[in-house]
């Protein structure tokens, strides 16, 4: 469906840019809204309050999913709600059914921090079923994840959040965004991807805040 998400500002763009349009995956517009608005009157409208970016890329994705557990809520007196790791998730003794509903459950986590893609080889089947079926881009390793801290926040350890980013949206780019409710780069670069209130996937909105 033809959107336009329309923001307080669009990362690394020019002044005063502030609307993404999406149609069928794909970004068709960038640009002010009061221009883009009236180019597409037939867009629904999503208003944001924040900094719309490209989706982020999650580097230690493998670690998140084939080496950590994510507990279920129903789990969170025992187990407590942030990942398991190490001697924690050796005890639990998990088998593929547990590793793939731990897959899917961080893989959501993911999404509640901009993430739109992960790199790596999955080798545990359940987990790779689970990434394949959450639609996030699955890119081959490119060596980002040597240095980078395994954490949900793709920008953990980036001094800009550029660095992880890129260049602002363009046309012809995947419709993959993350709106953060921070005025611009350096805030986010403080406060992190965990400021993350809606992520686009494909055009389709996969994650908003409530």
């Amino acid at each position: 469906m033809l959107t336009i998400h329309a923001a307080d500002a669009v990362l690394g763009a020019p002044d005063g840019v502030d609307a993404v349009a999406v149609d069928g995956g794909v970004v068709v517009a960038v640009g002010l809204s009061g221009e883009v608005g009236p180019a597409f009157p037939r867009a629904r409208l999503r208003r944001w309050s924040g900094l719309i970016a490209p989706g982020l890329v999650n580097v230690t994705a493998v670690a998140l999913l084939e080496a950590a557990y994510h507990p279920d809520p129903r789990e969170a007196d025992e187990l407590g709600t942030d990942p398991l790791t190490g001697d924690a998730v050796t005890a639990l003794g998990l088998d593929d059914v547990r590793w793939g509903a731990s897959a899917r459950r961080g893989l959501q986590r993911m999404l509640r921090h901009g993430t739109t893609a992960v790199t790596g080889t999955f080798t545990r089947p359940t987990v790779r079923t689970a990434v394949a079926r959450s639609g996030l881009r699955v890119h081959a390793p490119d060596g980002r994840d040597a240095n980078a801290p395994v954490s949900l926040d793709p920008l953990a350890g980036m001094r800009e959040p550029t660095d992880a980013l890129g260049g602002p949206p363009a046309l012809g780019d995947p419709a993959d965004l993350a709106v953060f409710a921070v005025r611009d780069a350096t805030e986010l670069a403080s406060v992190g991807a965990g400021s993350c209130v809606a992520t686009v996937l494909g055009g389709r909105l996969v994650f908003r805040s409530s």
